[in-house]
């Protein structure tokens, strides 16, 4: 084909071959019959990294499990350490200050903290309606609650969304604050909660809806499923919990030892990898009295029920795609927003007055609607186990996810992949498959460039590599941050933000980041803090005070 070219255009071999990529990478995949595939993305809320069974859980994942048998699980996907954050990065693949989302929950006029996506980036529906796709989302939104802000002028011709950061999952009671209605909108336009709906289950309905009609129009889709499951309040009807009754009574001590060894077996870390110290606020499980302990297995309990129910309603999410004849033609990614929630609000000197007044935290009573139960540290470090800390913390904790890609253009089944890679790459890997150029000007405003990479290569080449030694990942969010190159990160976790602060790790060796390795190798350290300066002023950091209302 490329001599064909070469006599057509009289460009020599070179050329013709160079006009032969250009004109391929414009243009879309197709499946054997020509149809340009769907793309389905799917978030879970604060999931931890061992709690599906294919990551070393014990909790019964059985749909996950098959995407993961059928295609991609990832082990070094690094997300954001705060669920906005992580969501304006994936739609943009740009950082979170780049687009808007300097600091979670916080909204002001100052350049990368305008609390909703800037006219700096451009978002993937965006881009997809332009190939003609179908874009329709359903779940958390949480980047801003303006009718500027909403998906339905950000790319989504189809929504519902709860447009803040959490809310009951069984009707629109606001949780933390006053006034006690949670905001949700549909294609837009402001709209209340359906009477007698799970939240899990509602909004599956609604991608079930979406996917159906896009199919009768015979249109691409791109749906995104932002589900708020399993972030508390730790709710779900008892058929999914019950089953769990008894399993967590051992305490969070011994699960996280079970968690790590599990994980291991799994070929999910290494088998030398070492469990790192936990966070000192964490009591000791047998200094809990039996009624304490009895409380907090409930806790688990729950939460075990909420994933449960997750891996239900991807299920039904695959069996219509199957259903309707397109399973094969339709690529699926399935990742986590950050590290499992640590959050336990019913303690927060804050916010226990306004939870002790308008819920039931009784034991026979958690897990209703009229409860508010999160599972705090302790849990949230059973499921982060390999790892230091958990969600907030710029720690491989905080920031490592699972993930899995199954189904179009995937070439491998059942197959572990330890590249590093982060969430800014899942962009790129959908315009890539879309057969998109990515733009410099949208809109009018000058976009910025992506940062990720496309990890299409990845599908069908073992050995590819998507980051080299020299590529530079960092975040800071709220006075945290981290810088990594390469098997090396920097990590500052000290308040208030300060660069004598920052610690060296080495990854490879150290996944739990328990040896600061600052002193023993100095030039490593000053080149990763020259790395963290060119990056500060790149973003523009300035660290805004934050609000109080953290999600």
């Amino acid at each position: 084909m490329v001599a064909e070219l070469s006599l057509i255009t009289g460009y020599p071999l070179r050329r013709a071959f160079a006009l032969l990529l250009l004109v391929l990478s414009s243009m879309s995949f197709c499946d054997a019959q020509g149809n340009t595939p769907h793309i389905l993305l799917i978030a879970a809320d604060d999931l931890a990294y061992t709690d599906i069974s294919s990551y070393g859980g014990e909790i019964d994942t059985p749909h996950l499990d098959e995407l993961a048998t059928n295609g991609i699980r990832f082990t070094q996907f690094h997300t954001a350490p705060y669920c906005a954050v992580t969501r304006a990065m994936v739609l943009t693949g740009n950082n979170n200050h780049v687009a808007g989302m300097g600091s979670q929950d916080l909204s002001t006029t100052v350049k990368g903290y305008e609390g909703q996506l800037s006219n700096r980036v451009v978002t993937i529906p965006q881009l997809l309606k332009t190939k003609g796709y179908s874009t329709f989302m359903a779940g958390k939104w949480h980047l801003g609650t303006s009718k500027e802000a909403n998906p339905h002028e950000k790319g989504f011709d189809h929504s519902f969304v709860m447009l803040e950061g959490a809310a009951n999952h069984y009707n629109d009671v606001g949780v933390l604050r006053e006034p006690a209605i949670s905001p949700y909108t549909e294609d837009g336009q402001p709209v209340h909660w359906p009477e007698g709906k799970y939240s899990t289950d509602h909004y599956t309905d609604q991608l079930l809806q979406h996917i159906t009609q896009a199919h009768k129009r015979s249109k691409p889709f791109f749906g995104f499923a932002a589900y708020t499951s399993p972030h508390w309040p730790l709710q779900v009807d008892e058929k999914h919990w019950k089953k769990y009754s008894g399993q967590y009574n051992g305490g969070y001590d011994s699960l996280r030892v079970v968690r790590f060894e599990r994980a291991k077996n799994a070929g999910i870390i290494d088998q030398n990898t070492t469990l790192p110290d936990r966070h000192p606020d964490v009591i000791p499980w047998r200094d809990l009295t039996p009624e304490e302990q009895k409380i907090e297995a409930r806790k688990m309990e729950l939460y075990a029920g909420m994933v449960d129910n997750l891996d239900f309603n991807i299920g039904r999410l695959i069996g219509k795609l199957k259903e309707l004849g397109i399973y094969e033609n339709t690529l699926i990614i399935f990742m986590s927003d950050n590290g499992a929630a640590a959050e336990d609000f019913v303690k927060h000197p804050y916010f226990e007055p306004y939870i002790k007044a308008h819920f039931n935290n009784d034991y026979e009573n958690m897990g209703q609607p009229d409860s508010y139960v999160s599972y705090g540290k302790q849990w949230a470090e059973a499921g982060s186990a390999p790892f230091k800390y958990f969600k907030g913390f710029t720690t491989e904790g905080g920031m490592t996810a699972p993930l899995i890609i199954s189904g179009y253009s995937v070439n491998y089944r059942d197959r572990l992949e330890k590249n590093f890679i982060t969430l800014m790459d899942i962009a790129p890997t959908i315009y890539e498959i879309a057969g998109i150029d990515y733009p410099a000007v949208y809109n009018g405003h000058e976009i910025k460039e992506m940062k990720g990479e496309s990890l299409l290569s990845l599908f069908s080449d073992p050995d590819s590599i998507i980051h080299d030694e020299d590529y530079v990942f960092a975040i800071e969010h709220r006075g945290y941050a981290m810088l990594r190159k390469g098997d090396w990160k920097i990590l500052n976790i000290s308040r208030p933000f300060d660069p004598s602060n920052f610690e060296l790790y080495r990854l490879s060796s150290d996944p739990g980041e328990q040896e600061n390795l600052k002193d023993k190798y100095p030039d490593r350290y000053n080149d990763l803090l020259s790395e963290w300066d060119r990056f500060y002023k790149e973003v523009g950091i300035i660290t805004p005070t934050p609000s109080s209302s953290e999600h």
